[in-house]
């Protein structure tokens, strides 16, 4: 767990000196949110950070500045997706694995 946690912190620290230069905070709070549900306690929190994450990419892909790679955000959000329904259902374990998918597609969506 504590291998994930550092490597969702550098990862967070990575996309907030690409999208200041982007000027678009939308994916940092996608990402962020997505952290959260990665290191969640239970289920139930890793749905409510896996919709508020979900809620931030959709505002980002949509953004009419977005140049982000449309297919990872798209699998991110499916993954996410994944993560609300997972947590949702009590099996907290595989919430917090897709919301870990989630992270690797929003860190690929900025290349």
């Amino acid at each position: 767990m504590k291998n994930i946690t550092l490597f969702a912190s550098i990862l967070v620290m990575v996309v907030f000196s690409l999208s200041a230069m982007a000027g678009d905070n939308r994916l940092i709070d996608a990402i962020q949110h997505t952290q959260r549900a990665v290191t969640a306690a239970d289920g139930m929190d890793v749905a409510k950070h896996a919709e508020m994450a979900k809620n931030h990419a959709n505002a980002a892909k949509t953004d009419k500045h977005n140049k982000y790679d449309d297919k990872q955000m798209d699998d991110g959000i499916k993954c996410l997706d994944d993560a609300i329904k997972e947590g949702m259902d009590g099996n907290a374990e595989a919430a917090r694995k897709a919301a870990n998918d989630a992270l690797k597609h929003f860190t690929q969506a900025t290349n």
